[in-house]
C-alpha cells in the first residue's frame, strides 16, 4: 500500500527569514498560533539534530528571533503554522541560505474529495501563493510521491 508525502518548495528571489514569511501568510489568515493556543518550532543544530519546541503564544517574538538569529542561519529551521478558518496547517521548513522554504502539509491535510488518497495541494497553493508573493517568490514546486 505504502504512504504518501506531499510538500510544496518555494523560492525566493533573496534570502528571506521567518518573520518575513510569517507575516506575509498572516495576512492571508495563517497562525503560528496552533490549536490549544501554543507555537511548535524546530532548530537544526551542528550535530545535525532536529529539535522540536513549544512554546507559550504571547513568546512568538522571542521564537522569531531564535529562528532568524545570525547564529542559526547556518542551519536548518522550521515553525509549524495553522489556518484556524480551514482548520488546517503545516511546517514551513527554511533550511541554510534561506532562499527556499519548504511547506509540508501536516495538520489535518486536505485531500482531494474525489481522490481522497491524494492532497489537494491546489488549495494549499492558492492559500499561500499569493501572500508569498508579496515576500519575494520567484516561484514553487509542488510534490506527492508514493511510497
Amino acid at each position: 500500500m505504502g504512504s504518501r508525502d506531499a510538500d510544496i518548495d518555494f523560492t525566493f528571489t533573496s534570502p528571506t527569514t521567518v518573520r518575513a514569511v510569517l507575516d506575509s501568510v498572516a495576512a492571508a489568515g495563517w497562525s503560528a498560533v496552533q490549536r490549544g493556543g501554543h507555537v511548535s518550532y524546530m532548530v537544526n543544530d551542528p550535530d545535525d539534530n532536529y529539535e522540536w519546541y513549544d512554546s507559550a503564544a504571547d513568546r512568538i517574538d522571542k521564537v522569531l528571533g531564535v529562528l532568524d538569529a545570525t547564529a542559526n542561519e547556518p542551519y536548518t529551521v522550521a515553525l509549524d503554522i495553522y489556518h484556524p478558518e480551514a482548520k488546517t496547517g503545516g511546517m514551513l521548513m527554511f533550511p541554510s541560505g534561506r532562499t527556499g522554504v519548504f511547506f509540508i502539509p501536516t495538520i489535518d491535510r486536505r485531500r482531494i474529495p474525489a481522490a481522497p488518497e491524494f492532497t489537494d495541494l491546489s488549495w494549499y497553493l492558492n492559500a499561500l501563493v499569493p501572500a508569498l508573493a508579496t515576500a519575494g517568490l520567484r516561484g514553487y514546486e509542488a510534490h506527492e510521491i508514493r511510497y
